[in-house]
């Protein structure tokens, strides 16, 4: 393998979305999880958002046949345009237009068993190609100045190869990430010299751990197509990431911002109020209605 093709731009991502929300359910029973709103629109159009706003020009969805929601969000709804237009809606139909993508920048493919991430990013091998791509897990979410993705590619822009964004987590919660066993710390760029998969905390390299926004080159697809097991019985994108380590340049970058956890009840709480609470529209009825809320448990209790 080579690290030749470094410095091509970034021009895909891929949201690997199969997934079926249990976690959520019954909410999830049709609804898919990324459909759930988080403040004015659904999660994954935040992701969509994000990418966008990185340069990413097509968007594709590692899905499940009944989660075709998904999709037709992004599809163009002229009934409901002509709707808003004759009631000179503007503002809704801006929204509705923006959030509409042309069919050509959208593609769709299946994962057709839940055989772990690095396999639902295999999926993605012939719509990706041989060229460098994001990975954008949907669940995390961020709220920046500047979006997440969109600082990772300037700093790919800098040094090419894999980059891999990284936050500092408690010890004890190492066995729920990927863990970054570190080369040279250098602050908001780590140079990797390892991976590890869902460490225990006494095994685990260090407290930095992986989240979900990647740039990866296509060679990846070389070790994810040998199906090799590893945590949970799955074929994890960690593993396959590590085997590139010491081949091509290799990072993690420690984002500006704060990154919330949808893919939990309690983390979807904390990112819903959070999102309010940035809207400058929403800002002061949350705070209004949370102050509410708190004050009448109080007296209850």
């Amino acid at each position: 393998m080579s690290s030749a093709r470094n410095n091509k731009p970034v021009r895909k991502a891929v949201f690997p979305v199969a997934g079926l929300g249990t976690r959520f359910l019954p909410a999830t029973k049709v609804l898919p999880k990324e459909i759930l709103p988080l403040n004015d629109r659904p999660v994954i159009q935040h992701s969509w958002e994000e990418a966008r706003a990185a340069g990413i020009e097509e968007f594709i969805f590692v899905s499940h046949p009944r989660k075709d929601i998904l999709q037709k969000h992004f599809e163009a709804q002229p009934d409901l345009e002509k709707i808003l237009e004759a009631g000179n809606k503007k503002e809704w139909l801006a929204a509705v237009r923006e959030s509409t993508l042309p069919a050509e920048k959208l593609h769709v493919t299946y994962q057709p068993e839940p055989l772990g991430l690095g396999h639902a990013v295999w999926c993605a091998k012939g719509l990706v190609g041989d060229e460098p791509f994001a990975v954008i897990l949907p669940d995390d979410v961020f709220i920046a100045d500047k979006p997440c993705l969109a600082q990772m590619a300037d700093i790919y822009n800098e040094c090419g190869g894999n980059i891999v964004a990284v936050m500092e987590v408690a010890r004890e919660e190492t066995a729920r990430y990927g863990v970054v066993d570190i080369k040279k710390d250098s602050g908001h760029l780590v140079d990797i010299k390892g991976l590890v998969e869902k460490p225990k905390p006494e095994n685990a390299p260090s407290t930095l751990a992986v989240l979900g926004r990647y740039i990866l080159q296509p060679e990846i697809f070389e070790h994810l197509e040998k199906g090799e097991k590893g945590a949970g019985g799955e074929i994890q994108l960690t593993d396959a990431m590590a085997k590139l380590i010491g081949v091509q340049p290799f990072h993690g970058y420690r984002f500006s911002g704060a990154r919330y956890d949808c893919g939990t009840r309690a983390g979807f709480l904390e990112a819903s109020i959070a999102f309010a609470m940035s809207d400058p529209e929403m800002k002061e009825e949350a705070e209004s209605i949370l102050k509410k809320i708190i004050d009448k448990n109080r007296t209850a209790a």
